[in-house]
Protein backbone atom coordinates (compact mmCIF):
# COMPACT_ATOMS: atom_id res chain seq x y z
CA UNK A 1 0.00 0.00 0.00
CA UNK A 2 3.00 2.14 1.09
CA UNK A 3 4.54 1.45 -2.33
CA UNK A 4 1.65 2.59 -4.38
CA UNK A 5 0.91 5.74 -2.57
CA UNK A 6 4.55 7.04 -2.80
CA UNK A 7 4.19 6.14 -6.78
CA UNK A 8 0.99 8.34 -7.11
CA UNK A 9 2.42 11.22 -5.36
CA UNK A 10 5.64 10.96 -8.19
CA UNK A 11 3.33 10.84 -10.53
CA UNK A 12 1.52 14.03 -9.91
CA UNK A 13 4.76 15.76 -9.57
CA UNK A 14 6.02 14.85 -13.17
CA UNK A 15 2.57 15.16 -14.69
CA UNK A 16 1.93 18.86 -12.60
CA UNK A 17 5.23 20.57 -11.94
CA UNK A 18 3.47 23.86 -11.29
CA UNK A 19 1.40 22.43 -8.12
CA UNK A 20 4.37 23.48 -6.12
CA UNK A 21 6.08 26.45 -8.45
CA UNK A 22 3.43 28.77 -8.25
CA UNK A 23 3.24 28.86 -4.13
CA UNK A 24 5.40 32.32 -4.34
CA UNK A 25 6.59 34.95 -1.54
CA UNK A 26 8.06 38.24 -0.83
CA UNK A 27 10.20 40.69 0.64
CA UNK A 28 9.92 43.90 0.36
CA UNK A 29 11.47 47.14 2.08
CA UNK A 30 9.53 48.99 5.39
CA UNK A 31 9.46 52.33 4.13
CA UNK A 32 11.30 54.37 0.96
CA UNK A 33 11.65 57.89 0.42
CA UNK A 34 9.93 59.38 -2.77
CA UNK A 35 11.75 58.99 -5.85
CA UNK A 36 13.98 56.64 -4.81
CA UNK A 37 14.58 53.44 -6.19
CA UNK A 38 14.28 49.82 -4.71
CA UNK A 39 13.60 46.52 -5.30
CA UNK A 40 11.12 43.03 -4.29
CA UNK A 41 12.67 40.24 -3.33
CA UNK A 42 10.66 36.92 -4.62
CA UNK A 43 11.23 33.28 -3.45
CA UNK A 44 9.45 29.94 -5.03
CA UNK A 45 9.32 29.20 -8.80
CA UNK A 46 7.14 30.22 -11.60
CA UNK A 47 5.17 33.10 -13.11
CA UNK A 48 3.57 35.30 -10.63
CA UNK A 49 2.19 38.75 -10.77
CA UNK A 50 2.83 41.71 -8.91
CA UNK A 51 0.91 44.48 -7.69
CA UNK A 52 1.99 47.77 -5.41
CA UNK A 53 -0.92 49.89 -4.46
CA UNK A 54 -0.88 52.91 -3.15
CA UNK A 55 -2.23 56.83 -3.38
CA UNK A 56 -2.68 57.75 -6.88
CA UNK A 57 -0.60 55.02 -7.98
CA UNK A 58 -1.02 51.24 -9.14
CA UNK A 59 2.02 49.40 -10.50
CA UNK A 60 1.69 45.85 -12.05
CA UNK A 61 4.29 43.55 -13.12
CA UNK A 62 4.50 40.15 -14.46
CA UNK A 63 7.55 38.96 -12.78
CA UNK A 64 9.35 35.26 -11.97
CA UNK A 65 9.38 33.89 -8.84
CA UNK A 66 12.67 33.65 -7.44
CA UNK A 67 14.25 37.09 -9.34
CA UNK A 68 14.12 39.99 -7.76
CA UNK A 69 12.37 42.65 -8.91
CA UNK A 70 13.84 46.35 -9.73
CA UNK A 71 12.07 49.75 -9.37
CA UNK A 72 13.41 52.60 -10.87
CA UNK A 73 14.08 56.21 -9.38
CA UNK A 74 10.85 58.10 -9.54
CA UNK A 75 8.75 54.77 -9.83
CA UNK A 76 6.59 56.02 -6.48
CA UNK A 77 6.59 59.38 -5.91
CA UNK A 78 3.44 59.96 -3.94
CA UNK A 79 4.20 60.21 -0.12
CA UNK A 80 1.87 57.45 1.59
CA UNK A 81 0.60 53.76 2.60
CA UNK A 82 1.21 51.41 0.17
CA UNK A 83 0.24 48.13 -0.67
CA UNK A 84 2.40 45.39 -2.08
CA UNK A 85 0.57 42.19 -3.54
CA UNK A 86 2.46 38.93 -4.86
CA UNK A 87 -0.72 36.93 -6.97
CA UNK A 88 0.33 33.21 -8.29
CA UNK A 89 -2.19 30.94 -9.21
CA UNK A 90 -1.93 28.84 -5.59
CA UNK A 91 -1.26 31.53 -3.13
CA UNK A 92 -1.08 35.31 -2.14
CA UNK A 93 1.42 37.01 -0.48
CA UNK A 94 0.85 41.15 1.03
CA UNK A 95 3.85 43.26 2.35
CA UNK A 96 3.00 46.66 3.59
CA UNK A 97 5.13 49.72 2.43
CA UNK A 98 5.51 53.42 3.51
CA UNK A 99 6.77 56.02 1.05
CA UNK A 100 7.89 59.10 3.08
CA UNK A 101 8.22 62.61 1.52
CA UNK A 102 12.07 62.89 0.05
CA UNK A 103 14.14 64.68 2.45
CA UNK A 104 15.89 67.61 1.00
CA UNK A 105 13.36 70.48 0.02
CA UNK A 106 12.83 71.56 -3.67
CA UNK A 107 10.18 74.58 -3.12
CA UNK A 108 8.92 76.32 -0.45
CA UNK A 109 5.23 77.82 -0.62
CA UNK A 110 5.43 81.18 0.82
CA UNK A 111 2.31 83.27 2.03
CA UNK A 112 2.83 86.89 3.34
CA UNK A 113 0.15 89.01 4.21
CA UNK A 114 -0.52 91.69 4.19
CA UNK A 115 0.55 92.89 0.80
CA UNK A 116 0.88 96.50 1.85
CA UNK A 117 0.28 98.40 5.43
CA UNK A 118 1.88 101.19 7.13
CA UNK A 119 4.85 101.69 8.75
CA UNK A 120 5.65 101.14 12.11
CA UNK A 121 3.17 98.10 13.31
CA UNK A 122 4.50 96.10 15.49
CA UNK A 123 3.92 92.24 14.24
CA UNK A 124 2.03 93.68 11.14
CA UNK A 125 3.77 91.46 8.89
CA UNK A 126 2.79 87.66 9.13
CA UNK A 127 4.44 85.14 6.90
CA UNK A 128 3.45 81.18 6.58
CA UNK A 129 5.83 78.68 4.70
CA UNK A 130 5.07 74.71 3.84
CA UNK A 131 8.11 72.85 2.91
CA UNK A 132 7.40 70.47 -0.02
CA UNK A 133 10.50 67.98 -1.87
CA UNK A 134 10.04 67.60 -5.86
CA UNK A 135 7.30 65.67 -6.19
CA UNK A 136 5.09 68.13 -4.09
CA UNK A 137 4.96 65.88 -1.46
CA UNK A 138 4.62 67.91 2.03
CA UNK A 139 7.86 67.54 4.12
CA UNK A 140 7.03 66.49 7.66
CA UNK A 141 10.28 65.87 9.17
CA UNK A 142 11.28 69.19 11.36
CA UNK A 143 13.71 71.69 9.75
CA UNK A 144 14.78 75.56 10.51
CA UNK A 145 13.45 78.40 8.20
CA UNK A 146 14.79 81.34 7.73
CA UNK A 147 12.70 84.28 7.48
CA UNK A 148 14.18 87.68 6.65
CA UNK A 149 12.71 91.31 5.82
CA UNK A 150 14.59 93.86 4.37
CA UNK A 151 14.11 97.78 3.70
CA UNK A 152 15.01 99.48 0.60
CA UNK A 153 18.16 100.93 2.91
CA UNK A 154 19.38 97.49 3.53
CA UNK A 155 18.14 97.30 7.07
CA UNK A 156 16.39 93.52 7.75
CA UNK A 157 14.49 91.51 10.60
CA UNK A 158 15.61 88.08 10.63
CA UNK A 159 13.50 85.39 12.44
CA UNK A 160 15.00 81.08 12.30
CA UNK A 161 11.66 79.25 13.23
CA UNK A 162 11.27 75.59 13.17
CA UNK A 163 8.74 73.99 10.86
CA UNK A 164 5.80 71.48 12.45
CA UNK A 165 4.17 69.09 10.46
CA UNK A 166 5.92 71.35 7.51
CA UNK A 167 4.45 74.23 8.23
CA UNK A 168 6.66 77.60 9.99
CA UNK A 169 4.71 80.88 10.52
CA UNK A 170 5.72 84.20 11.98
CA UNK A 171 5.11 87.72 12.19
CA UNK A 172 7.82 90.53 11.40
CA UNK A 173 7.14 94.66 12.42
CA UNK A 174 6.66 96.78 9.71
CA UNK A 175 9.79 99.15 9.13
CA UNK A 176 10.15 103.14 9.79
CA UNK A 177 10.52 103.77 6.04
CA UNK A 178 7.81 103.77 3.46
CA UNK A 179 9.11 101.51 0.49
CA UNK A 180 8.98 97.80 -1.12
CA UNK A 181 10.24 95.65 1.83
CA UNK A 182 11.52 92.29 0.67
CA UNK A 183 10.30 89.41 2.68
CA UNK A 184 12.12 86.17 2.26
CA UNK A 185 11.95 83.02 3.15
CA UNK A 186 15.14 80.38 3.05
CA UNK A 187 15.93 76.68 3.97
CA UNK A 188 18.99 75.55 2.78
CA UNK A 189 19.56 76.63 -1.01
CA UNK A 190 15.71 77.10 -1.39
CA UNK A 191 14.58 80.08 -1.27
CA UNK A 192 11.01 82.03 -1.78
CA UNK A 193 10.11 85.60 -2.13
CA UNK A 194 7.06 88.03 -1.67
CA UNK A 195 7.29 92.14 -1.97
CA UNK A 196 5.41 94.09 0.85
CA UNK A 197 4.80 97.44 0.37
CA UNK A 198 5.00 99.92 3.30
CA UNK A 199 3.44 103.35 3.53
CA UNK A 200 3.51 106.25 5.45
CA UNK A 201 0.81 105.65 8.72
CA UNK A 202 -1.50 108.65 9.78
CA UNK A 203 -0.11 112.07 10.60
CA UNK A 204 1.95 112.74 13.32
CA UNK A 205 0.43 115.95 13.99
CA UNK A 206 -1.14 118.91 11.98
CA UNK A 207 0.10 122.42 11.96
CA UNK A 208 -1.76 125.07 10.33
CA UNK A 209 -2.23 128.67 10.11
CA UNK A 210 -4.45 131.02 8.74
CA UNK A 211 -4.40 134.05 6.54
CA UNK A 212 -6.86 136.85 5.26
CA UNK A 213 -7.60 136.49 1.79
CA UNK A 214 -9.84 138.92 0.33
CA UNK A 215 -13.21 137.87 2.05
CA UNK A 216 -12.48 135.02 3.48
CA UNK A 217 -9.78 133.13 5.67
CA UNK A 218 -6.97 130.78 3.97
CA UNK A 219 -6.50 127.89 6.28
CA UNK A 220 -3.33 125.96 5.00
CA UNK A 221 -1.19 123.29 6.76
CA UNK A 222 2.54 122.37 7.00
CA UNK A 223 3.50 119.03 4.81
CA UNK A 224 2.20 116.06 6.72
CA UNK A 225 3.91 113.48 8.04
CA UNK A 226 3.86 110.57 10.08
CA UNK A 227 5.47 109.97 12.98
CA UNK A 228 8.76 108.21 11.64
CA UNK A 229 9.45 111.02 9.28
CA UNK A 230 7.85 109.79 6.17
CA UNK A 231 5.42 112.02 4.08
CA UNK A 232 1.81 111.36 4.25
CA UNK A 233 0.17 110.48 0.55
CA UNK A 234 -1.68 112.88 -1.39
CA UNK A 235 -4.92 112.19 -1.65
CA UNK A 236 -4.90 111.72 2.43
CA UNK A 237 -8.10 114.11 3.84
CA UNK A 238 -7.75 117.08 6.09
CA UNK A 239 -10.91 118.05 7.56
CA UNK A 240 -11.23 121.71 8.00
CA UNK A 241 -13.84 123.08 10.56
CA UNK A 242 -14.94 126.62 11.54
CA UNK A 243 -17.41 126.85 14.35
CA UNK A 244 -19.27 130.42 15.07
CA UNK A 245 -22.20 131.16 16.91
CA UNK A 246 -23.12 127.59 17.70
CA UNK A 247 -22.87 127.43 13.83
CA UNK A 248 -20.47 124.88 11.77
CA UNK A 249 -19.33 124.60 8.70
CA UNK A 250 -16.78 121.58 7.71
CA UNK A 251 -15.04 120.96 4.60
CA UNK A 252 -12.55 117.96 3.45
CA UNK A 253 -9.82 118.70 1.69
CA UNK A 254 -7.22 115.94 0.11
CA UNK A 255 -3.81 116.42 0.44
CA UNK A 256 -1.63 117.88 -2.90
CA UNK A 257 1.96 118.14 -2.95
CA UNK A 258 2.07 117.58 1.20
CA UNK A 259 0.02 120.24 1.88
CA UNK A 260 -3.87 121.10 2.48
CA UNK A 261 -5.63 124.42 1.43
CA UNK A 262 -9.15 126.02 2.22
CA UNK A 263 -10.38 129.23 1.95
CA UNK A 264 -13.26 129.67 4.95
CA UNK A 265 -16.11 132.19 5.28
CA UNK A 266 -15.00 135.37 8.06
CA UNK A 267 -16.18 135.01 11.18
CA UNK A 268 -15.07 136.92 13.54
CA UNK A 269 -14.10 135.08 17.32
CA UNK A 270 -14.78 131.83 15.02
CA UNK A 271 -12.68 129.27 16.33
CA UNK A 272 -10.70 127.48 13.15
CA UNK A 273 -9.41 123.37 13.87
CA UNK A 274 -8.20 120.64 11.53
CA UNK A 275 -8.12 117.09 11.93
CA UNK A 276 -7.08 113.94 10.08
CA UNK A 277 -8.71 110.51 11.05
CA UNK A 278 -8.12 110.75 14.63
CA UNK A 279 -5.26 113.03 14.78
CA UNK A 280 -5.95 116.59 15.60
CA UNK A 281 -4.26 119.56 14.65
CA UNK A 282 -3.85 123.21 16.55
CA UNK A 283 -6.92 125.66 17.22
CA UNK A 284 -6.59 129.24 15.82
CA UNK A 285 -9.03 131.76 17.21
CA UNK A 286 -9.65 134.22 14.22
CA UNK A 287 -9.88 137.82 15.92
CA UNK A 288 -9.74 139.52 12.44
CA UNK A 289 -6.78 141.55 11.24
Amino acid sequence: MKSKLTFLACTLLIAAPGLLSQDGHLQAPKSIAAGNGFSIQTSGSGKATLYIVGPNQVLKREVELGQPVPFASGTLHNAGHYLVILKTDGSVDKRELDVTAASNASELTFLARPSRLPVGLHDGITGAVYVFDAYKNLITVPASVSFELTNPAGAAQTRVVQTHNGAAFTAMDSTQQQGADKFTARLGDVTNTRIVGQVPGDPCGIKMSAKPSGQQIQLVTEPLRDCSGNAVPDGTIVTFTETYDGAETTVDVPLKRGIAQVDMPVHHGALLTAASGVVLGNQIRWEGQ
